[in-house]
């Protein structure tokens, strides 16, 4: 999705982007100028790549605990050099993520760390990409600082704005990285100005429009669309079942034309059960609020509340209680 913020677009994707840009632009400027000299010019944070002397905690920082690290990124072809992917962007974007509570040397050093399990040239060949992608990542804030604080774009502004970061990204990257790393979301960047063309073109017709729209979203990449088709289902889902609250069988037969009858008929009984757990649930809530009336504490309260939850639930149902109780 394109959005403004500061009078410049934010290329929304699965991994942060314009928040991180500008982190990595300050983190880098601060860490080049803990080490020049009077007279010399701040480096490029490329020149933080390679760079052994820097030590990294032994914990991960605390936003990362708990997650995994991207899989899929360390792709060679069979001369053993490196093919860049779009997992590839996504490791260091899952490092650069723990800015400010790391330094951008030490996110660069773990980095480093992970690129380590390729073999020669593949190796090299990342550690190059990293140094590239972050002096591109420092040269996107510089662009977006000249941007200045406009609020609202027309969609040939934020046309012009997505050629020049575009071009941008493959004049510090090959054409190979620059396209494995992006092109999935200047795909979306680019349906998102169309979307916004088309919508503000006063001499279409609704069905012109409506034509104009799909047309537009057949440029999207099939995994893409898919994922828009199925978010559309869920949409209209929720307006069919607010459109029947009152007539059942209408909902029902709304669910067989639209996902057929096997998914219609797990559909209607996942929320079945989802009623059924509701009412239990409200039923137990409202016994728990006379147990506490009691003025129970301790040990013999919560004796209290095990025995009152085997009355209601069993099995799954018990641990999902008890786990929901926990977070009142």
């Amino acid at each position: 999705m394109v959005a403004l913020f500061a009078g410049t677009i934010i290329f929304l994707s699965d991994e942060p982007t314009t928040a991180v840009d500008t982190a990595v632009a300050v983190d880098a400027g601060s860490s080049a100028e803990q080490t020049e000299s009077p007279g010399q010019e701040s480096e490029a944070p490329s020149k933080l790549v390679g760079n052994a002397r820097v030590p990294v905690p032994d914990g991960l920082p605390a936003s990362l605990e708990g997650t995994s690290l991207p899989g899929g990124w360390a792709k060679t072809d069979s001369n053993g050099s490196l093919v860049p992917t779009p997992q590839l962007r996504q490791l260091f974007e899952y490092y650069l993520a723990a800015l400010g509570e790391e330094t951008l040397p030490q996110l660069v050093a773990r980095i480093e760390q992970a690129l380590a399990r390729l073999e020669e040239p593949a190796r090299s060949e990342a550690m190059a990409t990293l140094g590239n992608y972050l002096d591109y990542k420092l040269a996107l804030g510089d662009l977006e600082v000249t941007y200045g604080n406009a609020t609202s774009l027309d969609a040939n502004e934020m046309q012009q704005r997505m050629a020049e970061i575009r071009a941008l990204r493959r004049t510090w990257m090959d054409a190979q990285t620059a396209d494995a790393f992006f092109a999935s979301d200047e795909a979306v960047d680019q349906f998102q100005i169309e979307q916004l063309r088309i919508r503000t073109d006063e001499s279409l017709s609704d069905g012109e429009r409506e034509q104009a729209l799909e047309r537009a979203e057949q440029a999207l990449p099939a995994p893409i669309r898919e994922a828009r088709r199925e978010t559309r289902k869920f949409t209209d889902y929720q307006k069919a079942r607010s459109q029947f609250a009152d007539d059942p069988e209408a909902l029902r037969a709304w669910r067989e034309e639209r996902f057929g009858d096997e998914a219609a008929r797990q559909l209607e009984k996942v929320e079945a059960e989802q009623r059924a757990w509701d009412n239990k649930w409200q039923s137990y809530s409202s016994a728990l609020r006379e147990l506490d009336g009691l003025g129970l504490a301790g040990p013999e309260r919560e004796a209290a509340v095990d025995s009152l939850r085997d009355e209601y639930f069993e099995g799954a149902e018990k641990l999902r209680a008890e786990a929901l109780d926990s977070i009142r």
